[in-house]
């Protein structure tokens, strides 16, 4: 049952975070769209390998269960754990994007929205004016 319930909940999970997180990694990498699916697939493939490998780690228990309530109980420790992993998985996942989209957003506000024309004169009241005095 657990492993059931597990492998259902990490599929739910991949494949609501790649299709909702098409949108933020389009805009994370410039609106390149290639790349946003070839990043999305590969962060999918390491959700998966991540996740299916602590929960087969996790399959082993030694506790002996004896009544309906002992299995609620193992059941409910084990899927506790497996929806934490999960979550902390996400939120990582959510925090390394959103610093890349960060650190884009700060490399086009320091690009000039237009290319400069030349220089200006110095104009001021500490400079003489054109023409000389």
């Amino acid at each position: 049952m657990y492993l059931l319930l597990s492998l259902g909940l990490t599929v739910w999970v991949a494949r609501t975070l790649s299709r909702n997180g098409r949108v933020f990694l389009a805009d994370v990498l410039h609106g390149n769209e290639k790349l946003a699916e070839a990043v999305n697939h590969l962060l999918v493939v390491g959700f998966y390998l991540v996740n299916l490998g602590f929960i087969a780690l996790y399959l082993q228990d030694d506790a002996t269960v004896t009544d309906a309530r002992g299995v609620f109980e193992a059941l409910s420790q084990k899927l506790g754990v497996v929806l934490l992993v999960l979550g902390v998985m996400h939120l990582g996942n959510v925090y390394a994007l959103n610093k890349f989209r960060r650190r884009g957003i700060m490399e086009r506000e320091q690009l000039p929205p237009v290319a400069p024309q030349g220089w200006a004169g110095q104009q001021g009241p500490w400079t003489a004016p054109a023409g000389g005095r």
